[in-house]
């Protein structure tokens, strides 16, 4: 009977465990399922960069990505369509009659993404932070102009200027560094330049929610953003500095989409294009890809050597065989559709018997029997450096190498990766630069700025330069044009200072580069934006 009675409950407690079992894992299916359907419900975008996002801090630069801050930080007002400066975080402003003062009426409904408030108080204190380290931002010229910042009132902010100055709004604009964190992201000292930030905590649409150095990055949708919220839920950002390995991820459809400059050849922009099977978008023309000439070097501190090398230069067969066509010849070291940089010069044709003349004037001779020109017995080399990242920079670098060698100029490519690749430039370690200006808003008149001061966060065009004969005048011409409220004598002085540019060579303008797009046919939302550094995140939608 007992053992009756043990068996009995034996069976009893095994039916007891199956039934457990059975329901647990009913319950663990049901999760899993409602796990799978909230993933399903999740919409995420992967797209990948060259490099790493950086720290995430708007008031300094490398190696901060322009699009990565401009997800998280925004500005007063913004730079629209067609150069149409909008209201932003400001929904309105008044300027004083003699331009020196700025009164900016901000929004009320603005918070930052940990629910702090925007207000004119963290307003003044993000500019004054900034404005604490002059020196690391006078390559901005507005920077050099504020006199002082005030608080008015809760949602009034006032800026007061030493002189007029004519792109104050536009300067505004910039992803950096005049955009605001909130409170709790300045450190202890309060100084963000020198010590960084606690938690990159800004008012735009994307919240910085995972990162792992130089693998990736995870952006969630801000709920607190006070504008049309991205349609999208996540946006992760891979680090891949290969562009053949960017185009095998994406055919695997690990990345839902490419997007940018030189983050792939023409080469694939052509295949994925022709293969039928992707979206392709190129913008307009946005900036000029240019050579920048050491002109403190032997050999191109002459004159003659600069000119030879813009006539050697075969452009319209870069055109043709490493764009397809798709980006236009540049002449010039802007293009001719901005805002006073039109202007009435011959360009440099391409011409190898002038090339020639020029060089042997220079005095760099070619001798029988060796492949390279000589001069005092040293042989025509010339040090050409580019980012190791772009993927157009190395395919012209490797055309203009066998190019130049058909003239008996030897040129060594060095290859550096970005962080590398400017602080080389900066160093003026080189004889050519491959380089670009910045597109708007920021051409032509913070490029040319740029060229007038020793800023390390400005351009390596200032040390290059240097040893142009006029540099002091060319400066002095710089400086007066961006402060003259005589609009009259501003398009004389920028054509002035573009024709001294291009008379002396030391720019070798290939073309007007354009961003590239392609994407997955489930992916709509990929348009350019005014600015060719900030990426659509906010209008990307996945099917």
């Amino acid at each position: 009977m007992l053992l009756k009675r043990s068996n009995l409950f034996r069976s009893f407690v095994g039916l007891l465990v199956m039934f457990t079992i059975f329901v647990a894992g009913c319950s663990n299916t049901t999760k899993d399922q409602e796990n799978a359907s909230d993933k399903e419900k999740t919409k995420v975008v992967t797209f990948s960069w060259p490099g790493d996002i950086g720290d995430l801090n708007p008031h300094t630069y490398f190696p901060n990505e322009f699009f990565s801050q401009a997800m998280v930080y925004e500005p007063l007002v913004y730079y629209g369509e067609g150069g149409e400066i909008q209201p932003w975080l400001a929904e309105s402003w008044d300027i004083s009659k003699d331009g020196k003062e700025y009164v900016f009426h901000l929004r009320k409904d603005v918070q930052f993404s940990d629910g702090s408030p925007f207000n004119a108080e963290i307003v003044k204190k993000n500019f004054d932070t900034v404005l604490d380290n002059r020196k690391q931002h006078e390559w901005v010229e507005l920077i050099n102009q504020i006199k002082s910042t005030e608080v008015v009132d809760e949602y009034t902010f006032k800026l007061t200027l030493n002189n007029s100055y004519y792109p104050t709004l536009q300067e505004l604009t910039y992803v950096r560094p005049l955009r605001f964190v909130g409170e709790a992201a300045f450190p202890d000292s309060q100084n963000t330049f020198k010590d960084g930030l606690k938690s990159p905590i800004g008012t735009g649409p994307w919240v910085l929610t995972e990162y792992k150095k130089n693998e990736f990055a995870v952006f969630e949708r801000n709920e607190q953003y006070w504008d049309t919220k991205p349609k999208v839920d996540k946006v992760v950002v891979k680090v891949i500095t290969d562009g053949e390995s960017r185009v095998l991820a994406f055919e695997k459809k690990e990345l839902d989409f490419i997007f940018g400059n030189g983050v792939i050849s023409q080469d694939s922009f052509q295949f994925l294009k022709n293969s039928g099977k992707y979206e392709t978008k190129l913008s307009e023309p946005t900036a000029t890809r240019t050579l920048l000439f050491n002109t403190n070097n032997e050999a191109t501190k002459d004159r003659k050597v600069r000119l030879a090398l813009n006539h050697a230069f075969n452009k319209q067969a870069v055109i043709d065989n490493i764009f397809y066509g798709m980006e236009e010849k540049a002449d010039t070291l802007f293009p001719p559709v901005l805002d006073y940089t039109k202007i009435n010069v011959d360009p440099y044709e391409y011409d190898a018997a002038k090339a020639e003349q020029l060089l042997d004037e220079a005095g760099w001779k070619k001798v029988e029997g060796k492949p390279f020109r000589e001069k005092d017995g040293k042989e025509l080399q010339l040090e050409l450096l580019f980012n190791s990242t772009d993927n157009i920079q190395k395919s012209i670098a490797e055309f203009v190498q066998g190019d130049f060698r058909k003239l008996g100029i030897d040129i060594k490519l060095i290859s550096q990766e970005t962080n590398t690749f400017w602080t080389t430039a900066f160093e003026g370690k080189y004889d050519l630069l491959f380089t670009s200006t910045w597109a708007v808003p920021f051409d032509p008149h913070s490029y040319l700025a740029a060229i007038t001061t020793d800023s390390e966060n400005g351009s390596p065009d200032y040390t290059a330069l240097l040893g142009l004969p006029k540099k002091k005048e060319l400066d002095q011409k710089i400086k007066k044009v961006l402060l003259t409220t005589d609009e009259k004598e501003r398009k004389m002085l920028y054509t002035d200072i573009l024709t001294t540019l291009h008379e002396q060579a030391v720019y070798l303008p290939i073309s007007y580069q354009s961003n590239v797009a392609v994407y997955h046919k489930n992916i709509s939302g990929v348009d350019f934006l005014p600015q060719e550094v900030e990426v659509p995140l906010t209008s990307i939608d996945v099917k």
